[in-house]
């Protein structure tokens, strides 16, 4: 063996160890934060602004670890954006896999039943996940409404109401496209064959469904509201139901009066006959069966009885006396 060559394998040997050793630091040895550390991923961030990043947080000791895998395993331009926590002790490998999946840091938004399409977009922005001026616009533009295969002329009705886990950082058409399609996801075959078999088509029995919704918060009386209303629809009676007289009422103050009653507007179901326009505010999927699957009665009034129920009755004379010992004498 020659000098040069002897020369040229000693430093090699003896810089082996060395260079395993660093490799091995920086893609295999699990690094933990000193403290529990967020880093948000904005949409469109670059590979080696991420890397510098997770180096600069304490995640990981060296950018170039992230950068060399992500490289490596053609997953450079596959990193998710949204808010990230770290606190666990991590590899480079896998912290690349956690933002590769996407596994970020999920944020919670309620939407309950009966809620109006301008209390859901209150709530949105009141939470911070999205701009009431965005949203409203999106809530009535009907390039995007139709879109969603949705064919109505605002989102009202059609914002499934219930708990939302998401990324932060979502847009706000993201954001109504998904509560969006979990309505359209809760539509079930069966749900259509009822609906369409008591004559209704979709936007109808939404906007049915929203009335009943906004009568009574027992799920169990829901069917008997339902066939309240059917059997009125189908002897052309006046539905004569509030809560549509003050949806049509522009910055109502809580208090139904008689002129209300006698004000025409499309949504004054005590001077129109049949339906309303469409839905006055986001149905539950209780009402939404119910609007689907009403009872079989020949019940044409409803009252309030003052503890949250109803007292269902088959005629006006019924019906009247109903009204004077629930609601006249409570007074």
């Amino acid at each position: 063996m020659s000098k040069f060559t002897l020369w040229f394998i000693l430093p090699a040997l003896l810089l082996f160890p060395i260079i395993a050793f660093i490799a091995y630091a920086l893609l295999f040895s699990p690094l933990t934060p000193e403290n529990l550390v967020q880093l948000r991923i904005q949409p469109g961030t670059g590979l080696n602004k991420i890397a510098l990043d997770l180096e600069e947080i304490g995640v990981i000791r060296s950018a170039l670890a992230v950068k060399l895998l992500a490289r490596w395993n053609h997953q450079s331009d596959q990193i998710q954006a949204g808010n990230y926590q770290f606190s666990d002790p991590a590899t480079p490998g896998k912290i690349l896999t956690r933002l590769v999946k996407g596994d970020v840091e999920n944020v919670s938004l309620t939407i309950p039943e009966g809620f109006t399409l301008q209390q859901i977009i209150a709530r949105i922005a009141e939470k911070g996940f999205g701009q009431k001026e965005k949203l409203s616009a999106l809530a009535y533009n009907i390039d995007y409404i139709h879109s969603l295969k949705i064919n109505a002329d605002s989102l009202e009705g059609y914002l499934f109401p219930e708990t939302y886990l998401f990324a932060p950082g979502i847009d706000e058409k993201s954001l109504l496209k998904m509560m969006v399609t979990q309505f359209q996801n809760h539509v079930s075959i069966e749900l259509k064959q009822a609906f369409k078999k008591q004559g209704l088509n979709l936007h109808q029995w939404v906007t049915l469904a929203s009335i009943i919704e906004k009568e009574t918060g027992q799920v169990e009386e829901m069917p008997l509201i339902a066939s309240v209303f059917y059997n009125r629809l189908k002897r052309k009676i006046p539905l004569q139901t509030d809560p549509t007289v003050i949806y049509g009422i522009k910055d109502f103050d809580g208090n139904i009066t008689r002129k209300h009653l006698l004000t025409p507007t499309p949504y004054n179901t005590y001077l129109i006959r049949g339906l309303p326009p469409g839905p006055i505010a986001s149905p539950g999927l209780a009402a939404l069966k119910a609007a689907a699957h009403p009872a079989e009665t020949k019940f044409l009034y409803f009252v309030a009885r003052g503890n949250g129920e109803h007292q269902f009755s088959k005629t006006l004379k019924e019906h009247n006396a109903a009204v004077q010992k629930y609601q006249l004498r409570r007074r």
